[in-house]
């Protein structure tokens, strides 16, 4: 819970901070004339939006868990880094089309208009850092993709800059240029994100099975380890798992070495949920016999 409010914390700071950034760059818009810095204020926009979307939904990914999501809802907080991507693909896209589109008017530059679009670069900058610090020591992956979001928008400032000042001089082309080269870099941004939350969308393991069932093994009175399963939730481990234990082993014993083998495998893997099925180890042959007996049966 501290975790989850120091995040909303952040968000709550750069949501504020984004706003000054949109009224500087709607002041220095309109002022000179310029349709990209008027665009990337739209930008900035988006992004003041979006800290409120991801404020609202982390106040919902830190409830615990309830009769409708037993398993929490950590996975909201992975459907908003999705959304976070989508996002940085759709400013690509923006992007492109800027670049690509011809100015209608030839911008004004003006001294202290560029001392405030340096301003906002610098801030983007330490913003930036600041926010990858705490997303690291927090081990957040909603702040990571918002810091990812916020080097796209230093990237953009820079872009913006560049081609406000090289349209007032009548090269047009190097615009262009730079808005193809910024909108490959949060294409390749966007993947990186989308690589981290698809295998946690569709359920792919968060733990390497066979790591996982030698671990179990490793605990005393284990006699077979049979079915491993893992996933993520949000940024969290579960596994559900399958033991075999000598079949006369008292039922309390047998309860005990579940949770040791809970507790080796969750100091191991940093686990945080877990549920371990125990059944009685019966040899191969009897094994095999019992199978043969369940598929008659059926």
């Amino acid at each position: 819970m501290n975790k989850d409010k120091k995040v909303q914390q952040i968000i709550t700071i750069e949501g504020i901070y984004n706003f000054i950034v949109l009224i500087l760059k709607t002041i220095v818009g309109f002022t000179t004339g310029s349709l990209a810095v008027l665009s990337d204020a739209v930008h900035s926009l988006t992004d003041v939006l979006n800290n409120v979307v991801i404020w609202m939904v982390m106040r919902v990914a830190s409830k615990p868990p309830d009769y409708d999501h037993p398993y929490g809802h950590r996975k909201f907080e992975t459907i908003a880094v999705f959304a976070l991507a989508s996002l940085l693909v759709v400013l690509a896209v923006e992007l492109i089309i800027r670049a690509f589109s011809a100015e209608s008017e030839v911008p004004v530059t003006e001294p202290w208009a560029l001392g405030l679009m340096l301003v906002v670069l610098l801030m983007n900058i330490t913003v930036t850092i600041w926010e990858r610090y705490w997303a690291k020591k927090l081990d957040s992956a909603i702040l990571l993709a918002d810091a990812q979001h916020t080097l796209v928008d230093v990237l953009t400032t820079i872009m913006v800059i560049a081609s406000w000042q090289l349209a007032a001089l009548g090269w047009g082309w190097i615009d262009k240029l730079a808005g193809i080269g910024v909108a490959a870099m949060v294409l390749y941004f966007a993947y990186g994100l989308y690589q981290k939350v698809f295998p946690i969308l569709v359920d792919g393991y968060a733990i390497d099975p066979d790591e996982l069932s030698k671990t179990a093994a490793e605990v005393p009175g284990v006699l077979e380890v049979r079915q491993v399963r893992s996933r993520w939730i949000g940024s969290k481990k579960a596994v559900d798992m399958r033991i075999a234990v000598a079949a006369d082993l008292p039922t309390v014993d047998a309860h005990d070495l579940a949770h040791r083998v809970e507790d080796h495998i969750c100091e191991r893997f940093n686990i945080v949920d877990t549920s371990i099925h125990v059944e009685p180890y019966l040899g191969k042959e009897n094994k095999s016999t019992n199978e043969k007996n369940k598929v008659k049966k059926r």
